[in-house]
């Protein structure tokens, strides 16, 4: 089984990025979208979002990271893609899954499932942009209003020459919604002759186990569920006992140091309460530790209620 970190916008950055690997049973990352308009974007941009790059493209726990490019303009992606790999990220993944309603509004995301031609002309220029042995992947939702054209969709990704295809089981209009389709997968797999990836809706081992046998997938990406039990990948793939609160605790306290002393200590109080947020649905004691947080602004103060 080959268990892939998914994306999160403004969530899992490359601070959350360390910590989730070094509690393991990750095989690969994705980076947040670099959002590509109309230029060759400056290295910093790419170093910014992803400073694995300057570790040859890996967590400081060995795991390779991927950087994802989101856009419209086939050319200018290509051009990207190229830079990308060159800096050392693990290939190229294409984001046709992001539901944002100011990146659908700038025809980026999930929008361009209403138009597999451009999805197909988009991966062929950066497949063809990117060195042979270098892995070109996609994510994409099941549609975006509806399932209509998630076999279309699917199949021109395929046909332009992606060597994988990631499927988050929800339409854009489904939102977080659950459950997930992991059943569409399956028929969409049918369809098309790359390797699928699954990912939606899953919380813990049950989850995973009912989403490999409904989608007919073996390799499964975890995004919201890793963050609601951090060692969700180690459960999933080898059957560990799921984290006790007081490690959960000793993580908070890392991450704390991560955010504080790193360059987005500004945000740590939010990220922190949205971490919490996400670790209310499997620790009660993260609900409890949000509202006694909540109204601080304070990191310092915050830190010592996660220690007490």
């Amino acid at each position: 089984m080959h268990i892939t970190l998914a994306p999160m916008e403004g969530v899992v950055d490359h601070l959350m990025r360390d910590m989730l690997t070094q509690v393991g049973g990750f095989d690969l990352c994705v980076t947040e979208f670099v959002r590509i308009v109309d230029q060759l974007m400056p290295k910093r941009v790419f170093y910014r979002l992803c400073p694995e790059l300057h570790n040859q493209g890996f967590t400081p726990n060995g795991v390779p990271v991927k950087v994802q490019l989101l856009g419209q303009h086939p050319d200018w992606l290509a051009e990207n893609a190229y830079r990308a790999v060159e800096l050392g990220s693990h290939g190229i993944d294409l984001n046709f899954g992001c539901p944002a309603k100011t990146v659908n509004k700038s025809k980026g995301g999930a929008v361009l499932l209403r138009e597999p031609d451009t999805i197909y002309n988009i991966v062929s220029k950066v497949r063809h942009a990117v060195p042979k042995g270098q892995v070109v992947s996609a994510k994409m939702r099941l549609g975006f209003d509806d399932t209509s054209l998630a076999i279309a969709n699917a199949q021109a990704i395929a046909d332009a020459g992606a060597d994988s295809l990631a499927i988050h089981a929800r339409t854009k209009v489904d939102g977080y919604k659950p459950p997930a389709y992991w059943d569409w997968i399956a028929t969409i797999k049918q369809n098309v002759d790359i390797p699928i990836v699954a990912n939606g809706e899953i919380w813990n081992q049950d989850d995973a186990i009912n989403c490999q046998q409904q989608s007919q997938c073996q390799n499964i990406m975890l995004g919201r569920g890793a963050l609601a039990m951090p060692n969700l990948a180690q459960v999933v793939k080898y059957q560990h006992a799921q984290m006790t609160w007081e490690q959960v605790k000793a993580l908070l306290v890392r991450y704390s140091g991560y955010e504080l002393f790193g360059d987005k200590g500004k945000y740590y109080p939010n990220r922190v309460k949205q971490w919490l947020g996400y670790l209310s649905r499997q620790y009660p004691e993260a609900d409890e530790l949000f509202t006694n947080i909540r109204i601080l602004k304070s990191a310092e103060d915050i830190l010592q209620q996660i220690q007490s």
